[in-house]
């Protein structure tokens, strides 16, 4: 067998032919992925379009089927809508009718308060079962529901029923009532009475703010209640420097209270010396006056015995200390 030797330039023409084979092969490769691709887009963009169509139509047949169980249950709608806004309209008016018939009563403020909240929720439960009895649901089974679920909500609630039973107490014993001034002696929450509700108190500050209590800390904690007595007896002390005329404050002191027109003078009124302490001598007063005139006569009082102290001379002293320096002998 003969082989032929190939010149230069017949490999090169090869080689050029070899490698524009090689890249239209590529290219072709390539166009046939893009296509295969593109196809299998069209058929997911047509399969989804099917299944779209399909839906529609099954939810279509569904409500043409359906039809007169829908309207019935938007009938039901309605109806528990126009029961629930004519239900409150009855509420208001129940409860304003009780409210009427408690105050003709002269009944306590707070009395009115807890019944109209006991009979707001009562109210408001017969009108939600009455609508859930317009929708089927059978009275029995809520009723039976309702009692085997009372005592995992009474587990769960044990705090609010124990706000619930001191709102019921306070009622009954009455250690204050709205428009008293009270001091809850465990957090010193301090004001005066403005609501006693099912669960809470409120109190209402001097600075207006408001503070809400649970009832059940109001039972089961120690109070003070202010203006529950017409009367409150003033206890001050005065201090006085141990060089001052003792006799002459004390006469200074008695006219001042005398003076004062909330000091009660049918009741028995003191200036006695208190106390002898490490800087002053300490004058004691006690006197009676009206309970809603404690505040500004203890502040008038103050004042002028102040005022007349500084007239006559008798110094009310700093608080102080004397020191003795022995010299060193030598």
């Amino acid at each position: 067998m003969r082989f032929l030797r190939l010149n230069d330039k017949e490999e090169q023409f090869l080689l050029y032919w070899k490698t524009k084979k090689t890249e239209v092969g590529m290219e072709d490769g390539a166009v046939n992925e893009v296509v295969q691709t593109t196809q299998d887009t069209v058929d997911e963009v047509v399969q989804t379009t099917q299944n779209t169509v399909d839906e529609v139509g099954r939810f279509t047949s569904y409500i043409q089927e359906n039809i007169p169980v829908i309207i019935s249950f938007g009938l039901k709608v309605l109806l528990a809508i126009l029961i629930f806004c004519a239900g409150r309209i009855v509420i208001k008016w129940i409860r304003k009718i009780v409210v009427k018939s408690l105050e003709r009563s002269n009944v306590d403020k707070g009395v009115e308060q807890f019944v109209d909240s006991v009979l707001k929720f009562a109210l408001y439960f017969v009108l939600i079962f009455t609508i859930l009895t317009k929708f089927g649901v059978d009275a029995t089974s809520v009723a039976a529901v309702i009692a085997s679920a009372g005592v995992a909500v009474g587990l769960a609630l044990q705090g609010s029923l124990s706000n619930f039973a001191g709102g019921v107490l306070i009622l009954l014993l009455k250690p204050f009532k709205v428009g008293d001034y009270i001091i809850e002696d465990t957090n010193q929450n301090e004001g005066t009475v403005k609501e006693i509700q099912i669960f809470y108190t409120k109190l209402s500050t001097v600075d207006n703010r408001t503070i809400v209590i649970p009832n059940g800390m109001l039972t089961n904690n120690s109070l003070t209640n202010v203006t529950e007595k017409d009367e409150r007896q003033l206890d001050l002390r005065i201090g006085i420097s141990y060089s001052a005329d003792i006799r002459k404050a004390k006469e200074i002191m008695e006219k001042v209270l005398l003076k004062e027109p909330s000091v009660l003078k049918e009741a028995q009124i003191n200036v006695f010396v208190a106390e002898l302490s490490e800087s002053a001598v300490l004058l004691g007063v006690r006197a009676w006056v009206k309970s809603d005139e404690f505040w500004p006569a203890k502040w008038r009082l103050l004042e002028n015995i102040k005022l007349q102290f500084d007239e006559n001379g008798i110094e009310i002293p700093y608080p102080q200390m004397t020191v003795h320096m022995e010299e060193e002998r030598g």
